[in-house]
């Protein structure tokens, strides 16, 4: 076995009773899991100003990782028969939805001058970890939850176009019956569009509310109204699961003579 062959071995899905590959998941999931906390630890100003350098170096070593990772990975990944060509092969190999999460988490380390902080892309790396728990059985379930929202798409487009009328119908009212009376809270249509949001979805935050007879009465109606509306989307996925789960439920035992379910 060469050595690029066994790289893409060590760095790809731990095979069964592949100690090495299986220890490299472990570290590489260890050292994301890390990073994570350290951006959330890091995010709080006291902790940041004691420990700078500390966060500083174990930046440092966390890129150099994942830097050797991903040259690893492209350098090996035409071993497998899907990358085979050299160059098209390794094209093809980078711009999957992995490995070009893998290059943002890391690339902003080399270019500082972008000024935007993207290490928190790096938890997106954490899907890594369904290939390790051996994502295969739960693909039922994950195929369940896909075929049910496809074979509801176009009802589930229609509710979302509904939706997005209702928006701005009850927008566009409650902006002329209050603006009037509070011309800051409901300065234009745009800005009214907050609390329909919050409103239609019953989240009703109270930062923003009528003081009108007219203003109140229209509230009342679109929140009362907001609770079916957005349980629409709820049922036509509810019913795409119960129909999914009937098409793959295994049949019972069948008479020899008619056919039918016993």
């Amino acid at each position: 076995m060469s050595i690029k062959t066994r790289t893409w071995e060590i760095v790809e899905i731990a095979a069964p009773g592949d100690k090495t590959s299986k220890a490299f998941d472990v570290f590489i999931l260890t050292l994301i899991f890390l990073n994570t906390l350290a951006v959330i630890v890091g995010s709080v100003d006291s902790v940041q100003a004691r420990w700078r350098q500390v966060f500083f170096g174990f930046e440092v070593f966390s890129v150099a990782v994942f830097t050797i990772e991903y040259l690893l990975r492209i350098w090996s990944c035409i071993t497998s028969p899907k990358y085979a060509k050299p160059f098209k092969g390794r094209l093809n190999f980078a711009f999957r939805p992995m490995a070009m999460i893998d290059l943002v988490a890391i690339l902003p380390f080399y270019l500082p001058f972008v000024g935007v902080d993207l290490r928190f892309v790096r938890v997106l790396r954490l899907l890594r970890i369904l290939r390790v728990a051996k994502i295969g059985r739960y693909y039922s379930s994950l195929q369940l939850i896909r075929n049910a929202i496809r074979s509801k798409m176009e009802e589930l487009i229609l509710t979302t176009v509904v939706l997005c009328l209702v928006l701005v119908m009850a927008s566009s009212v409650m902006y002329y019956c209050e603006h009037g009376a509070q011309p800051e809270a409901f300065p234009n249509i745009p800005a009214t569009m907050w609390w329909a949001v919050v409103t239609l979805t019953t989240v009703g935050y109270g930062d923003v509310f009528p003081v009108t007879v007219l203003g109140k009465i229209f509230a009342s109606v679109i929140a009362i109204s907001g609770i079916g509306m957005f349980a629409l989307p709820t049922g036509i996925i509810g019913a795409g699961f119960v129909e999914e789960i009937q098409k793959n439920k295994p049949k019972g035992a069948q008479c020899p003579h008619c056919g039918k379910d016993i």
